[in-house]
């Protein structure tokens, strides 16, 4: 849906990665009830501003969505053309390492 809006609205839609499920790094509750575990999705566009809000509007309505995050890469095509939106890792599905050689892990089970 979420998608369609871009289109529609003349964006473009660079990549959509699916990076599976994962241990949240902490208990989220949303609708009730309380999820340790979520799928997460990227999903690279360029739109307008307003195109933007209506996203976030429709992602923050949809009961499936649990957290979702809007990130702005940069300003101009030329900041933005080599992110590619993959992630390397290692067997214990953490981070190998980003530019600044900082180990981040995404498996962490602090507060559960």
């Amino acid at each position: 849906m979420t998608g369609l809006q871009v289109l529609y609205s003349g964006g473009v839609i660079r990549g959509l990665t699916n990076w599976g499920p994962f241990r949240l790094p902490r208990p989220i509750t949303k609708h009730q009830t309380k999820y340790h575990q979520g799928h997460h999705f990227i999903m690279r566009f360029d739109s307008s501003s307003a195109v933007q809000q209506s996203v976030r509007r429709t992602l923050g309505l949809d009961p499936r969505m649990i957290r979702f995050s809007v990130v702005k890469l940069g300003d101009k095509l030329a900041d933005i053309k080599d992110v590619s939106g993959k992630v390397e890792w290692n067997e214990t599905r953490e981070l190998i390492g980003d530019n600044l050689g900082v180990q981040v892990p995404l498996s962490s089970t602090r507060g559960i």
